[in-house]
């Protein structure tokens, strides 16, 4: 089958995140299994204008916001040599509405709606022209009807938007950093030590992070901070100058854009994660530091309350508030018991959020049929 992906981004992308990991993965897998596979998305600087990594096609045109008019272009112009069979069209913030000229079966893929997160990442005016269309574009899609999402959150999200719920289905999100084989052998700062990790950007709200830190620091005294992550651009500066001047900027560490092995390390030694987004589809960066034995605090808000198991593989704040983290932070370290229990649950909750469990879930929903030995053979050669 010739499958056509339309998304924004591929993983060499320096605005790549956990979406983009999920879809290489999952056209890993179909590229594996017999499937040709071509994802149409935007240019970057230094961006080559093709690539094909582990069995799958890349094709870039255009960049960020013209891209869903280049790529669109692109599919028409090469239509015959593309062949579609099958067309998959990601919104992330904006669709491509393939289905209004692919002229196959087209199958639209969320991960979230943008929704307050227009507000957070544009200026005021395009945020509020944002906020005012995506109801409207979204109403456009329903002829195309079939959906994929990747938590209960967004599925309800989509309901609230015109989709009928019976056309959505869910598929889980994983993570491609492995998991420690011994919970009880790994380990943790010598100092309790609460991470902050992740793209420093508005709607990740970091500076909440950093302020339920300081209110922590009240009942843990030596508790400790870092912060992981690009923090380039006028947010991150702002956040850097925060953790400069803070009383505790002795407790802070601000290390900038890590590395998986890094970043794998980070969440294996930290005592808790705080993830304070305005929106997730999926918080996958929670499922991360799960499989690391590391259980995370998180606000309220669709994608972190569907990733942790509250009270069970972490804590949902009742107030989306730094108070509210901090006291989730305190309730979290102080018990050891508990402590104890949230890591052990949350490992081995991490362990079936697996991607052939994401692989299997996703083809079901497009209807194909997996050849499973094609599939393990050809990952174990591609990766």
């Amino acid at each position: 089958m010739n499958i056509i992906w339309f998304t924004w981004k591929d993983l060499d992308n320096p605005l790549a995140g956990g979406a983009e990991v999920v879809n290489e993965e999952l056209a890993a897998r179909l590229a594996a299994d017999g499937h040709n596979v071509t994802f149409l998305t935007s240019g970057f600087p230094g961006a080559a204008p093709s690539v094909t990594r582990r069995g799958f096609d890349i094709v870039r045109t255009g960049k960020r916001f013209t891209t869903y008019l280049t790529s669109g272009l692109h599919f028409l112009r090469h239509r015959a040599e593309l062949a579609p069979d099958l067309v998959i069209d990601e919104c992330n913030t904006m669709p491509y509405f393939a289905g209004r000229y692919s002229g196959v079966r087209t199958v639209m893929f969320f991960h979230m709606l943008c929704r307050e997160i227009w507000f957070y990442e544009f200026p005021r005016a395009l945020a509020a022209i944002g906020w005012v269309i995506e109801p409207i574009y979204l109403r456009l899609l329903k002829p195309t009807d079939e959906v994929i999402t990747v938590s209960e959150s967004t599925r309800q999200d989509l309901v609230r938007h015109g989709f009928r719920s019976s056309k959505i289905s869910i598929i889980s999100e994983a993570t491609h950093l492995a998991g420690i084989a011994d919970l009880a052998a790994s380990r943790k700062y010598p100092e309790p030590t609460m991470l902050a990790h992740g793209s420093v950007r508005p709607m990740k709200r970091t500076l909440d992070q950093v302020k339920a830190f300081e209110i922590a620091k009240r009942s843990i005294p030596n508790l400790k901070l870092i912060v992981s992550g690009d923090y380039s651009g006028a947010y991150g500066s702002k956040v850097f100058e925060y953790c400069r001047t803070s009383r505790f900027a002795a407790d802070i560490l601000v290390l900038g854009r890590t590395s998986d092995a890094q970043k794998r390390e980070l969440m294996e030694r930290a005592h808790v994660i705080a993830v304070t987004s305005v929106k997730e589809g999926w918080g996958l960066i929670v499922t991360e530091a799960a499989s690391q034995g590391t259980p995370a605090v998180v606000y309220d808000v669709d994608g972190l309350c569907d990733a942790v198991q509250d009270g069970r593989t972490g804590i949902v704040t009742r107030r989306n508030t730094p108070a509210a983290l901090a006291e989730a932070v305190v309730k979290l370290l102080s018990d050891s018991e508990t402590y104890a229990n949230y890591r052990r649950q949350g490992w081995q909750w991490s362990k079936e959020l697996t991607f052939d469990r994401s692989y299997a879930e996703f083809i079901a929903a497009l209807g194909i049929r997996a050849e499973r030995d094609a599939v393990d053979s050809a990952l174990a050669n591609n990766c």
